[in-house]
């Protein structure tokens, strides 16, 4: 389960028990930080936290200003500066060097378009949302927080903001939807400047394991602590069932043939063909040839077995296209040295991950630029 499930899990508890909380959120970063840009926390009234904004060197500092917060009633936003190695706040010595902009707001339950509620949006959804957050590095102004949810047209957005912001902002969001980036944006309206991080929130990745062994048991764990949904497919249901997969993850019995029709497929959907059974990994590898949409396929196994699969359907007369011959990775997996099935799905995991996120899998310790890219957090400046 991912973060964000878990503190809205957490949210709606506390409304049911009319416990009073507020929202962190981790709107703005320049330099470097343990979490970036859209890290929350939930903090109730008593002082609970569920999620984090940082490795736990704000944490401390951030229940006492959520606790402020709530009990000024307004929205509030702090300025943490890593970098300041004599700033007795945060500790000294963090070796972050990075100045981190965190937003608080108390959660009104009369509102039905309160921060977590607008969040509660995106939950389950198929397809990506643009989250706005609206905050003044003036400290002294109004902080409005976050405003509006919207997918490629339509928003459910806060009374807050004006007509004006939010066309601007309905407008922005839809490029970071389409560019699948999210971005910062400071938005002239007349002499007033609103800054916006505007959060792309993607589904998981839905992770497909064709066939049910012991070594998918433990991938289909290690997917599911990553908040990945999780699908196991396989023809034996002594194999295939929710004694050997518990969670969340759905566990169907199927003939090869038919594997894709109870799967819904998108631009998330990952297979991993490893049934250790060379014609049915064979059978399904034709059908996910037939769909585009499909951004990873892994089989495990020796490239002797790839060349093989490559020959026969040569054979029957299918061709394989450059793009899906970009997207097949055979064997599956970095090479990390991975022997164990625990190891070895690390392996698949890191990969898949690499390829979803276009990023090589090197060590950092080869990049020579900083880990994100700085420009990911200039504002880009609007007029309207």
């Amino acid at each position: 389960m991912r973060e964000l499930d878990v503190i809205l899990i957490r949210y709606s508890e506390l409304r049911s028990q009319d416990v009073r909380c507020v929202l962190a959120t981790v709107v703005h970063v320049e330099g470097s930080s343990y979490r970036r840009a859209g890290a929350r926390m939930l903090v109730d009234e008593y002082g609970n936290i569920t999620g984090a904004i940082s490795g736990g060197c704000l944490e401390g500092d951030a229940l006492r200003k959520a606790l402020y917060a709530l009990d000024r009633e307004e929205n509030k936003l702090v300025t943490y500066d890593t970098s300041d190695e004599d700033d007795a706040v945060i500790g000294a010595q963090l070796g972050c060097n990075g100045i981190i902009q965190v937003l608080f707001e108390p959660m009104d339950y009369a509102d039905e378009n309160n921060p977590c509620e607008l969040l509660q949006k995106v939950v389950g959804r198929a397809d990506p949302l643009a989250i706005s957050v609206v905050f003044d590095l003036d400290k002294q102004q109004e902080q409005l927080g976050t405003v509006l949810v919207t997918d490629a047209g339509n928003g459910s957005l806060s009374e807050k903001i004006n007509d004006d912001l939010h066309r601007a902002l309905l407008s922005k969001s839809e490029e970071a939807i389409k560019q699948n980036t999210s971005c910062f944006v400071e938005i002239a309206l007349g002499s007033k400047p609103y800054y916006a991080f505007i959060q792309i929130h993607r589904p998981p990745v839905n992770l497909v394991l064709v066939g049910a062994g012991n070594d998918a048991q433990i991938l289909a764990q290690q997917a599911e602590l990553l908040g990945w949904k999780v699908t196991v497919t396989d023809g034996r249901p002594t194999h295939a069932n929710k004694e050997r997969f518990v969670g969340s993850c759905q566990v169907i019995v199927t003939k090869p043939e038919e594997t894709l029709k109870n799967i819904n497929i998108d631009q998330q959907s990952c297979f991993v063909l490893m049934s250790h059974n060379y014609n049915y990994d064979l059978s399904v590898l034709k059908l996910l040839l037939e769909k585009p949409k499909i951004p990873y396929i892994g089989i495990l196994g020796p490239s002797k077995k790839y060349d093989r699969m490559l020959n026969e359907l040569a054979e029957d007369g299918i061709q394989v296209s450059k793009e899906d011959l970009a997207k097949i990775h055979a064997p599956v997996g970095l090479e990390i040295g991975a022997e164990t099935p625990a190891e070895i799905g690390l392996s698949i995991l890191a990969e898949i991950q690499s390829v979803l996120t276009h990023t090589g899998g090197r060590p950092l310790k080869q990049k020579a630029e900083p880990i994100h890219d700085i420009a990911e957090n200039q504002f880009q400046k609007i007029s309207i």
